[in-house]
């Protein structure tokens, strides 16, 4: 009985090792907590080979055991293209922070200064019709009226402005200069909030979110996801 016994387990043990799979013994001592393919198709061999054979496993149970294997490999699977596509996706972002350097990007706010051709572009956007329209480019330093652009009654949407004829003192954007808007949807002036190009001059990845910050020329820091447009 015992070299019966004997003969069995060796028979079992060349099984094992034409499959190229662990035993039951070498799984239990396995330090790992988690359970890897080859560990759990030796337990569902030594499972098999110790069921009662008066009653064995249901079919049902069998398939069901192995599509759960099968679903949580899956995800494991699945989960490391993600990883890996994430850190594609954080190369990709950090070449593309280093083509938009020097160039300009339109972002909200009320501040800037020429670019590198003398001028100063913008844009502000209306959700109803204005019968005023007035935009004021003022010294952000002592507050001087610099220019004062009257552009009438304008529609809804997107409106654009630009001041091509700067001052001397502001063409090589040493000094910064603010942007007023004001708008009268027929209760009298109101501020508007404008969006400037401004050049960037640095670039900051989020390791940890992911997300992109730019440090424009004009000391202010937004997220890359605040950009409206980019302008060589």
């Amino acid at each position: 009985m015992d070299i019966s016994n004997n003969m069995g387990a060796q028979a079992q043990r060349d099984l094992l090792d034409k499959l190229g799979i662990k035993s039951a013994e070498e799984v239990q001592n396995n330090s790992r907590d988690t359970l890897g393919q080859e560990e759990f198709l030796t337990l569902m061999t030594a499972q098999l080979q110790n069921q009662d054979p008066m009653e064995p496993m249901d079919n049902g149970d069998f398939i069901a055991q192995m599509a759960q294997f099968s679903t949580v490999t899956g995800i494991t699977d699945m989960a490391n293209s993600m990883k890996a596509m994430a850190d594609e996706l954080k190369q990709f972002r950090v070449a593309s922070i280093s083509n938009i350097m020097g160039n300009s990007v339109l972002v909200p706010g009320d501040v800037t200064v020429a670019d590198r051709n003398g001028e100063l572009h913008g844009v502000f956007e209306l959700d109803k019709t204005s019968i005023d329209t007035r935009v004021n480019f003022v010294d952000a330093q002592s507050g001087e009226l610099l220019k004062a652009k009257n552009m009438g009654p304008q529609a809804t949407g997107l409106i654009g402005f630009e001041w091509r004829d700067l001052p001397a003192a502001y063409r090589d954007g040493s000094k910064e200069i603010r942007v007023e808007v004001m708008v009268n949807h027929g209760e009298g002036l109101e501020n508007l909030q404008p969006s400037l190009f401004s050049k960037v001059v640095g670039a900051a990845l989020n390791k940890d979110t992911g997300s992109t910050s730019l440090e424009l020329e004009n000391e202010q820091t937004v997220d890359a996801s605040s950009v409206l447009r980019f302008r060589m």
